[in-house]
């Protein structure tokens, strides 16, 4: 039998959400209103500072799904490819690429496993160069475009459903496998292994860590990939900061527009 190892993405492989990453873009797209984007930054300043937790991970997945409705995939995709070394790579952890690194000189299939929608997680794994990824799958209708509804929630349950049919698949022993993860929301994911691995965890997995005695790391060291080579990024802090600098400046532009505009902007 064969071994894996699985990598929850946000905060875990990158030094924050995948989908709140791309709020800016989209808005220059047109696709997301300036009240928008401010409320996904102060949603990356609420993850990172307070931790997630499934309230807020159906709060974030609802109104994404609600935004997205009537969107184009092919469009989003398109978006997200086309973006994604100016967006993603300066928030991949080197800790994280080098623990694919040795999983896949192990032997060991390697997946990406998040509740971000497929057309950011799956590319981004083939950017990194794992095996496969477990993602969000939203509802498209017969014209490409999404509905608003989801057909795969990957997360919770769902994530270890996800992770049997791999195992089933390639007949991966589960028991000798890995899995990481930030979230103890992923808390079924990481008993779906032998070797679970904390990794920058929330105060509420970090509790749980500590009880059963898994492995705990620490990742603060984001690289930047330019055509192959590694080149040191701003420290998670840094971009903690700019985040949180940019909500504060998004909250002070709401406060002195005039009241009859700002939603329509």
């Amino acid at each position: 039998m064969g071994e894996a190892a699985f990598f929850d993405l946000d905060k875990t492989v990158i030094a924050k959400a995948a989908m709140l990453a791309f709020g800016p873009r989209l808005h220059q797209e047109g696709m997301l209103s300036r009240r928008l984007v401010a409320r996904a930054l102060w949603g990356q300043m609420v993850f990172r500072y307070l931790g997630a937790d499934e309230g807020r991970m159906e709060k974030m997945r609802e109104t994404a799904l609600k935004v997205a409705a009537g969107w184009e995939k092919e469009r989003i995709s398109e978006l997200v490819d086309s973006a994604l070394t100016e967006i993603i790579d300066p928030l991949v952890y080197t800790e994280a690429l080098e623990l694919i690194d040795s999983h896949r000189e192990a032997g060991r299939r390697v997946y990406l496993v998040s509740a971000s929608p497929e057309e950011i997680v799956l590319p981004l794994a083939r950017h990194l160069g794992v095996d496969d990824a477990i993602a969000t799958r939203a509802q498209i209708d017969a014209t490409g475009r999404y509905t608003g509804q989801v057909e795969f929630y990957s997360a919770g349950e769902h994530k270890v459903a996800a992770i049997n049919a791999e195992a089933e698949a390639f007949d991966l022993n589960l028991e000798k496998s890995f899995a990481y993860s930030d979230s103890v929301t992923d808390l079924p994911m990481l008993e779906a292994v032998g070797h679970p691995v904390a990794v920058n965890p929330d105060r509420a997995l970090l509790r749980e860590a500590t009880a059963r005695g898994w492995e705990i790391r620490v990742f603060d060291n984001p690289q930047l990939l330019v055509d192959g080579r590694t080149v040191r990024a701003p420290h998670p802090g840094t971009i903690g900061a700019v985040s949180a600098a940019a909500a504060l400046v998004a909250a002070y532009w709401w406060k002195t527009r005039t009241p009859s505009r700002w939603w329509q902007r």
